[in-house]
């Protein structure tokens, strides 16, 4: 006769089961949106400026091409491309010559000689520093614009399906870090019993599963992400070399090393602390652990502090280990939290004890996560219009939102938290065994009574020996759970938990989702220098000024057009009014054009009198787009001169 337990609402053995895909499902759904509605990772460098300008109409060919950037970058030998209008290469395809000096990040290609008239292309690939790719084109023109048959693939360099897959194994690798780091720390800190428990030791486990296999697809597609972003290429020997010759290879496979470490501290966690009986040694054995695991955890936070925005920009000796701390705090909070969900969910051993633990962990790391993120934010922001005007800026809004959300649950957590005892759980849990004890007590008998006739006998079946077994577990585990989900603190603790580790999954997305933003303080950078990267047609510039030598006839008016007003070739025309309006002679007019921001002239431009009270000078050179500054020096006897002056923004 086979025993039959009565309804008693939802199985406890669902719940997790329920709220663990609730999480999977939450974090499908965020990371999805964020993968779907983001393109290629946006580079920390940026194009600030070139030679010749995009845009540029020169007389005579250049030697050379260069390109300015923002920050340091990686580049190979088709780096930087030059394109004739037909779409051949106009350049030697000679690997960039590095002419930085100072703080300027330059990189140049020679170009042939005697190259015709024509608008040529100049397309671009390179890594920034803080490992992710960039890309870009621009034209310039020799003598005159023409039609040109180049055709470049609309595909920015990390984008595509393989970038897509490396955004992935990048979401997925923080994930596991925090895992791995989180749960090793809340048993070594918090909850030394779990070590035993299986739920705990999964958690840990996957993690770990979890980063080493993120790293091992970030490495193999490092060369086709940052090149051709063909799926093949992964198993390109010479380009994993290279991949390897690079600061994030060097990285990873650092990574790689350091989680063969963690496997060994797992084993020994899981292994031989958890059967230690003896309390000093077990407590010595910690001790060596927290310091083995934590060397451990700072090499592995360590490989996205010197490859990514900490390793560059400004005081990058400071930023990486504040990185890592910020990092590690992440990780002890918000691992820590979902081994306490899983505590709630999937044991019943857990205490109170551990759970006040755990809450000074986090205020711990929360105050280390607040003075890290402050001095990153200053450092990767910088301004309030770069902190509410750029795509990083917002994100971090919304981050500082998030923690301030994650917050207020975890008040709400602490307070079910000081009302939870284990005397209160014994006693709760007393109630519910007691009003449960008769079924299954009457459980077990029959269990024992249908078991009676074989165990009389001399030869049990082996089979119904362990059929009893797995009965009498059975009902044990039943029996623990109907006693843990009777004390009404700890399903309240339960609940609260579950509502910050959904707020905490948000969270992890959008902090990784900042690493490969690029910072709002270089993209104000870069568009701050955006006429120098760019000169679009501004259209004609016109200017009207007056002046007066002091002597007879010696007041009027210079009107000034240049066209079409932007960097290259110009026509320039003046014209001279007197006082009553009608065109007027003078006998000497002298033009002059200065960028002063630059030191760059004054620039003598010799007009010819074409009529009038008319002058113009044709082919007149504008070097490059900014506010430049026109002097103008009328002559209207031997000795009655005036020099006058406007600014104009030209290009």
């Amino acid at each position: 006769m086979s025993a039959t337990a009565p309804y008693a609402g939802p199985s406890p053995i669902r719940r997790p089961v329920a709220a663990a895909a609730l999480l999977a499902a939450l974090l499908s759904l965020v990371f999805g949106l964020l993968l779907a509605g983001a393109g290629p990772a946006s580079a920390h460098a940026a194009l600030t400026g070139s030679d010749p300008q995009d845009g540029a109409v020169v007389d005579t060919a250049p030697k050379e091409v260069t390109l300015s950037f923002s920050e340091a970058i990686a580049v190979g030998d088709d780096s930087i491309r030059v394109l004739d209008p037909s779409g051949k290469r106009a350049d030697t395809e000679a690997e960039p010559r590095d002419l930085s000096e100072g703080g300027t990040v330059r990189y140049g290609v020679a170009l042939h000689s005697g190259l015709p008239d024509g608008t040529y292309t100049v397309a671009w690939q390179a890594i920034s520093a803080d490992s992710h790719p960039i890309s870009g084109a621009f034209t310039f023109s020799i003598g005159a614009p023409s039609e040109t048959t180049v055709a470049l693939s609309s595909q920015e360099a990390g984008g595509g399906p393989v970038g897509v897959v490396y955004d992935i194994a990048r979401y997925a690798a923080y994930g596991g870090f925090v895992l791995l780091v989180g749960g090793s720390a809340f048993v070594l800190i918090c909850w030394r019993g779990g070590a035993s428990a299986l739920p705990m030791q999964r958690l840990v486990v996957r993690g770990w599963l979890t980063l080493t296999a993120a790293t091992l697809v970030m490495l193999l597609l490092r060369n086709p992400y940052t090149g051709s972003g063909k799926f093949a290429d992964a198993f390109d020997l010479a380009g994993l070399q290279s991949v390897l010759d690079t600061k994030p290879g060097a990285a990873l496979v650092s990574r790689l090393l350091l989680l063969g470490a963690a496997a060994l501290f797992i084993a020994v966690l899981f292994g031989t602390y958890a059967r230690r009986e003896d309390e000093q040694e077990k407590k010595d054995l910690t001790f060596g652990l927290a310091v083995g695991g934590g060397v451990v955890a700072a090499g592995i936070a360590a490989t996205w502090a010197m490859s990514e925005h900490a390793s560059t920009g400004i005081q990058a000796s400071i930023a990486m280990p504040v990185d890592v701390a910020h990092l590690l705090a992440v990780a002890a909070w918000l691992g820590g939290l979902a081994s306490l969900l899983v505590a709630l969910y999937r044991t019943p051993d857990i205490g109170s004890a551990a759970v006040r633990r755990f809450s000074a962990v986090a205020f711990a790391s929360v105050v280390v996560l607040a003075a890290t993120g402050i001095y990153q934010s200053w450092r990767q922001v910088g301004s309030w219009s770069a902190l509410t005007g750029t795509r990083y800026g917002q994100l971090l809004i919304i981050k500082v939102a998030l923690i301030a959300v994650l917050l207020a649950v975890a008040w709400f957590s602490r307070r079910w938290t000081g009302r939870l005892t284990d005397a209160s759980a014994a006693s709760s849990g007393a109630e519910v065994a007691s009003s449960g004890a008769e079924v299954v007590s009457s459980e077990a008998e029959e269990a024992d009574a249908a078991a009676e006739p074989d165990e009389a006998s001399d030869d049990v079946a082996p089979e119904r020996a362990a059929q009893l077994a797995r009965q009498r577990a059975v009902l044990t585990a039943t029996k623990k759970k109907r006693i843990r989900d009777a004390d009404p603190e700890r399903s309240g603790l339960r609940r609260s938990v579950l509502a910050e580790a959904a707020v905490a999954v948000v969270l992890l997305a959008v902090t990784t989702m900042l690493t490969s933003t690029e910072p709002g303080r270089t993209e104000e950078e870069a568009a701050g220098g955006a006429t120098a990267a760019t000169a679009p047609a501004a259209g004609p510039v016109n200017l009207s000024m007056p002046f007066d030598t002091g002597g007879r006839n010696g007041k009027g008016t210079v009107r000034i057009d240049i066209d079409p007003g932007r960097t290259g070739s110009n026509d320039l025309h003046v014209w001279i009014d007197g006082s009553d309006g009608e065109p007027m002679d003078v006998p000497e007019l002298k033009v002059a054009l200065t960028l002063e921001s630059k030191d760059i002239g004054p620039l003598p431009v010799v007009p010819d009198r074409l009529a009038e009270g008319h002058w113009t000078a044709s082919g007149v050179q504008i070097p490059m787009a900014g506010d430049w500054k026109i002097d103008v020096t009328v002559r209207t006897s031997d000795i009655d001169q005036v020099t006058i002056d406007k600014n104009a923004k030209i290009g």
